[in-house]
């Protein structure tokens, strides 16, 4: 299913492994025709982002393309690191080589845009979303455990970029950019879809839904809690 879904941004054929009980985490986009506009943005998302944050963002396009740089280059980092730490996961492995290549490009993409619009690439910011989501990973305890919340932490950082994305290609006045965030959203939602499809090849799927759970509603909270700023991308 990775493979597909990273062709087509979603696949429309059902995997075993994602059964109904993650419908609600996967179908969004693939019948986006007949579910609800809340439903198909939020992507199984608890709360879905202030409506005012595109607006913020369309007035900062040199801080909110810098910003994506940067997500791009640190999720390319952090598939790199998995590889490593777990590189006894063949199927893990396999499935995350070539998501490194795919992000370095969207960094590089993002870059070239930057450039085009005789813009600068700033300097990297503290991440206070994703530090908030580290700090619910769990640590200590087993192998299994600690490697179900890094994979579950990068499908929430890749549902959350998703929705973004998707924000910004239909609420930005530039059509350019509009169509340009189209396609980074089916890239993110195919990534999301990997991880979680990998968190079920390692760890019995009752407890990888019982945290997936707990991730959404603690999620929810961190997003509740940040100010909406649009000079960046969560």
């Amino acid at each position: 299913m990775a493979a597909k879904v990273r062709q087509a941004g979603i696949s429309t054929k059902k995997s075993a492994i994602f059964d109904l009980a993650l419908a609600p985490l996967i179908y969004p986009l693939m019948l986006e025709e007949q579910l609800s506009e809340h439903t198909r943005n939020i992507l199984g998302l608890q709360l879905p982002t202030d409506p005012r944050w595109v607006d913020l963002a369309g007035k900062s396009i040199e801080e909110i393309l810098t910003d994506h740089a940067y997500c791009e280059q640190k999720a390319a980092t952090t598939c790199i690191s998995l590889i490593q730490r777990y590189s006894e996961r063949e199927k893990l492995v396999k499935e995350l080589a070539p998501i490194v290549t795919e992000e370095w490009g969207h960094f590089r993409l993002v870059l070239q845009e930057l450039e085009k619009r005789n813009l600068k690439l700033g300097k990297q910011r503290k991440d206070e979303y994703v530090n908030k989501l580290l700090e619910f990973q769990k640590q200590g305890g087993s192998v299994e455990g600690r490697m179900l919340d890094q994979l579950l932490t990068m499908a929430l950082i890749e549902a959350r970029s998703c929705e973004r994305f998707k924000r910004l290609s239909e609420g930005l006045n530039d059509e350019y950019l509009r169509n340009f965030y189209r396609r980074f959203m089916e890239s993110e939602a195919g990534h999301y879809t990997l991880f979680i499809e990998l968190a079920e090849t390692y760890v019995d799927k009752e407890k990888v839904r019982k945290r997936w759970a707990e991730w959404l509603k603690y999620e929810a909270g961190v997003i509740n809690d940040l100010e909406v700023r649009g000079d960046r991308i969560h």
